[in-house]
């Protein structure tokens, strides 16, 4: 793997140099755009605006519109703007992971140790594992602040997840959201069974990304000169008035068979 991210964790006055790796990658397949005539391949050009020829990457910069004239940023600039979280992740605070909603995660990062750097990153790995802490700070990372959580993973490594700022996140209020009335005691008691019918424990080997490898099949098959079965999809009827007690004891029916057949 390759790092995309040297600095170091700052855990009180100790500061731990790490590389940062990316801890996923895509499973979508790599499909390329074509000209439907020829399937020729569509390349995207970098293209000035006023001349109307490319541009190459070395002659490219960054601005900032302001007052109708553009202000360019070096690299000393993004620099100078913040030098120290450049270069370091500071731990701001220590909280419960459980109290960080999953609408703030995004996207987790390894962290290894540089050189000398081994006992003061298990020093923290051991800490949080003991506490059953996290700790919260930011970073800049590609000329971007960066608000994330360190924590262990799986007992060995230290993960940082990066965060959604609170600012990210939109307000649901112009949704409409029906009224919190109380459901019927009947329907609450047999949505609630068929919940613990199916409660397991958490299991993420036993999700996999089965699409990509349908649409595989599908490349294959028409590689060979067979046809696709077109699917006829079916509109649901959003205006149609729902018996939910029907719906969920036909569930729990469903539910039933299929552990018997498990």
């Amino acid at each position: 793997m390759r790092s995309i991210w040297n600095g170091a964790i700052g855990f009180g006055l100790v500061n731990i140099p790490v590389k940062m790796y990316s801890a996923v990658e895509d499973s979508n397949l790599d499909l390329d755009m074509l000209d439907k005539s020829d399937f020729s391949n569509i390349k995207f050009k970098r293209v000035n605006e006023k001349t109307g020829k490319e541009v190459k990457w070395e002659n490219i910069v960054k601005g900032y519109l302001l007052e109708d004239k553009y202000i360019v940023l070096d690299a000393e600039d993004y620099t100078a703007a913040s030098p120290e979280k450049t270069r370091v992740f500071s731990i701001e605070q220590f909280v419960k992971e459980a109290e960080i909603d999953s609408v703030f995660f995004e996207v987790p990062y390894f962290l290894e140790p540089q050189k000398n750097a081994e006992n003061a990153y298990n020093l923290l790995l051991k800490a949080l594992q003991k506490t059953k802490m996290a700790g919260i700070g930011t970073f800049v990372m590609r000329d971007k602040e960066i608000f994330g959580m360190i924590r262990p993973y799986d007992d060995k490594v230290l993960i940082i997840n990066r965060l959604r700022f609170a600012q990210e996140i939109r307000d649901y209020k112009d949704l409409k959201i029906p009224d919190q009335k109380s459901p019927k005691e009947g329907e609450l008691k047999m949505a609630v069974s068929l919940i613990e019918q199916n409660s397991e424990k958490f299991e993420p080997t036993a999700f996999k990304d089965t699409y990509a490898e349908d649409l595989m099949k599908i490349i294959k098959q028409k590689a060979k000169g067979g046809k696709v079965k077109k699917i006829e999809e079916q509109a649901e009827d959003s205006g149609k008035v729902v018996d939910l007690m029907a719906q969920l004891k036909a569930s729990l029916e469903n539910s039933k068979k299929n552990k018997k057949v498990s």
